[in-house]
């Protein structure tokens, strides 16, 4: 059962509190919390449960903005850190992002979904669509009315039909003039690659996005040509568990609209699309950079949007870098970003350049380490494949659509032995 949810900013200002239960937690929680943050690090960022001198704390941080929750009696861990990020991920739906501002010019209707989501510190009612027929999303016209008749309340009247069916998720009696329904691979790969080339780390977290409009109370099953690749999988409480445990078939009925049907992870992948080679000399005060950008494996469609992205060290006072393709920035906080976009066929993308070390130093002793970003459409790298989608109870015949896409999640290439 939690007792309190702290929403805070970079600063570790309180931007909301939610009391949820009839035992008040005192906001000191959040100075205490907040002192470990500073004195730990990011370290402190990635522990998701904190036990403090007088609560258990949860956190997730998205966008700059931690989701803070507090108990004081033993509960699932896991309960509460997917509490909040379902509740992230709504006020993200909700509001068309997720920032410091956007939360403090909707504070009302922040509030109003915690009330909603949570009961006497139990979740409650985490659905998208259910929510939005409770509580209308922000909008200029609703604005505007509240502003010219002084009404700010954006709740219903009347209770979500859903909120008593078998499948509350979904609304009932829902009426589309054209079936249609979607199905996207979404995956990040994560690599981690040394300075000689190698692979050290390589795994993809994938998702499978659906957009449902079907009419009536559909009947789903999806399944896959390699189902046995997968780990770590995770479901949209529609998900009917025993087919997938028995066959790894998807069966489910869909919320209507869009929503997360599962997420996995793939382990230990080989190989990566593209390569980038970092080349660091330094003597004399001076330190000469050389990378290299292309394609290792082709994945037979076209990779784009590729950066390169990289802090320099400390110890440079200034930086004089070059591309022959793309454009190089070097931003105030010593962030340089190179974006190359698309690798062209006659040359291999590379920049270069000349780092100047501060006085007295002869040679470069701190190593940048590389990020890499890039985006691949219509192919799933985990090699995941779709099978065969099939429907059942709908009056009509329904369109079925499918894409893939890859991009870089935390995709590093170390400079340093």
């Amino acid at each position: 059962m939690l007792q309190c949810i702290f929403l805070l900013s970079d600063s570790g200002e309180v931007m909301l509190e939610k009391q949820l239960t009839g035992h008040r937690v005192d906001r000191s929680i959040c100075d205490w919390f907040w002192e470990h943050a500073i004195s730990q690090g990011d370290s402190f960022k990635l522990l998701p449960v904190v036990a403090s001198p007088t609560h258990y704390l949860f956190q997730i941080v998205r966008e700059g903005i931690t989701f803070l929750a507090c108990t004081q009696v033993e509960m699932p861990p896991l309960m509460g850190i997917e509490f909040l990020c379902r509740v992230a991920d709504v006020l993200s739906d909700y509001l068309g992002g997720l920032n410091e501002d956007l939360i403090k010019d909707n504070f009302v209707i922040v509030y109003q979904l915690l009330d909603e989501m949570i009961d006497n510190g139990f979740p409650l009612t985490t659905e998208p669509n259910i929510l939005r027929e409770m509580i209308a999303p922000p909008n200029i016209v609703s604005k505007v009315l509240s502003v010219v008749t002084g009404n700010s309340s954006n709740m219903s009247n009347t209770l979500p039909g859903a909120t008593a069916s078998c499948v509350p998720w979904r609304t009932t009696d829902l009426k589309h003039s054209n079936n249609e329904v979607y199905v996207d691979l979404v995956e990040e790969m994560d690599a981690i690659i040394n300075r000689d080339g190698v692979l050290v780390k390589c795994e993809i977290f994938g998702e499978v996005q659906v957009n449902s409009h079907l009419s009536g109370l559909p009947d789903l099953t999806l399944s896959f040509a390699n189902p046995s690749i997968l780990n770590d999988v995770s479901f949209h409480p529609c998900v009917r568990f025993r087919p997938w445990e028995s066959h790894q078939i998807l069966s489910f009925v869909p919320p209507d609209g869009q929503f997360k049907l599962m997420s996995y992870r793939v382990k230990k992948l080989k190989s990566t699309p593209i390569y980038v080679k970092p080349q660091l000399t330094s003597d004399a005060g001076t330190c000469r950079l050389n990378v290299l950008v292309g394609i290792r494996n082709d994945p037979g469609k076209t990779i784009d949007s590729i950066a390169v992205q990289f802090q320099l060290p400390p110890c440079i006072l200034s930086a004089d870098l070059t591309s022959n393709h793309g454009t190089v920035n070097i931003l105030a906080n010593k962030t340089c970003s190179w974006s190359i976009g698309r690798i062209p066929k006659d040359k291999a993308p590379s920049m270069t350049g000349t780092l100047v070390l501060e006085t007295g130093l002869e040679r470069l002793n701190v190593f940048p380490t590389f990020q890499v970003d890039f985006r691949i459409m219509g192919v799933a790298l985990s090699g995941l494949q779709i099978d065969k989608l099939d429907l059942k109870n709908l009056p009509t015949r329904p369109y079925k659509g499918f894409r893939a896409l890859t991009r870089a999640g935390e995709y590093e290439v170390r400079s340093q032995f």
